[in-house]
Formats: structure tokens, sequence, C-alpha cells
């Protein structure tokens, strides 16, 4: 007679309140990328323009990444005490911060947002009021449906204090120190 081979144990996880389970299982959906943005969960599915555009951002700030010590990517950005797990399209962190799962907006140096048709009033509004409250430094939309990039900074809790822009596509933007750099926007059109 065959003995049924005997089921392992379930998991069981308990978190201490809804935000942290909620963020403990996106971090846990095999082979997507997921942000939650204001509570609703939503797949990172960037499109081929967005990868581009980001790409042209990037390869501009390798030389400035390096001479700072970081590194750039799509790394997860937590938002404690919200229900807000966000993965930009481009951050910019201390390398020695690179072994965490999740940084907070404060911790990076340039947060990167690109638009696409399904998520340009979040980056525009949302995102862009939530990386401040959070004390990103510097964020930078590059909003494809505007043909424009604008570059928030001095973050406080209730938005940034300065905005430089909206520029058309090939108007340089200027990034402040730490980057003391000039981005060329032509290749984004």
């Amino acid at each position: 007679m065959h003995k049924p081979t005997p089921r392992p144990e379930p998991h069981t996880y308990t978190a201490p309140d809804p935000e942290t389970a909620l963020k403990y299982a996106i971090q846990h959906i095999k082979g997507d990328r997921t942000e939650i943005i204001e509570g609703v969960i939503e797949p990172v599915s960037p499109s081929w323009g967005r990868v581009k555009a980001a790409r042209v951002i990037r390869r501009q700030l390798d030389e400035a990444v390096e001479r700072l010590g970081c590194i750039e990517g799509a790394g997860n950005l937590d938002l404690p005490g919200s229900s807000n797990w966000y993965v930009p399209d481009l951050a910019v962190v201390p390398e020695k911060l690179a072994d965490e799962s999740a940084l907070v907006p404060s911790q990076t140096l340039l947060v990167v947002e690109v638009t696409s048709d399904s998520n340009a009033e979040t980056d525009r509004v949302v995102k862009r009021r939530r990386y401040a409250e959070y004390g990103a430094p510097l964020y930078l939309l590059v909003d494809r449906q505007e043909r424009s990039c604008t570059l928030f900074s001095l973050p406080g809790e209730l938005g940034y204090t300065r905005v430089d822009g909206p520029h058309p596509f090939g108007v340089p933007v200027r990034l402040p120190a730490p980057f003391d750099l000039e981005l060329d926007t032509a290749k984004l059109a």
C-alpha cells in the first residue's frame, strides 16, 4: 500500500498591521515588479519608450554617479506610514545602501519618473506630492505626453518649493549639486 507523502506545513506570516502585510505581499509576487499607489496595487510594465527615456537620462548621469559613489537603477522605494510602495523608472542612491530591499525617498539623490499614457497623472500629481513629503531631494519628471521635463527640488510636507520647468524636449535641464550637470533632453524627443 502506497503511503502518501506528507505535505509541508504552510508558511505562515504574521504582520503587525495591514500596511506591513501588503508591502510584504507585493515583494513576494514572482516575476513581476509591483507598486502600491495610494493603496492600489499596480503592476510595473514599462513601455519601450519609457525604457528609452530612462536610458537617455541614465547615460548622462554615469560620470556623476561614479564620482559620487552611487548607483542608479529602478529599485524599491517604501513610503512608511502610507499605503505606498514605488518603483521609479530611475533613482540614484549611495552605493552603500544598495543591498537594502527598499529605501525611502529621502535616501535618494535623484528620482526620475517617465510618464506613459496610463500613469501620466500619477507621476505628475501623486508621486510628485509623495516624493516631496518623503524628502526626495530632486524629482525629475520626464513627461512624454507633454514632451517636457520638469525638475522639482527643495521638498517639504506641502510639496516641492522649487520648480524648474516644464522645459520642452530639446532644452537642457540643469541638475544642481551634487550632480552639477546639464541634461541634454534632445534625445528624449
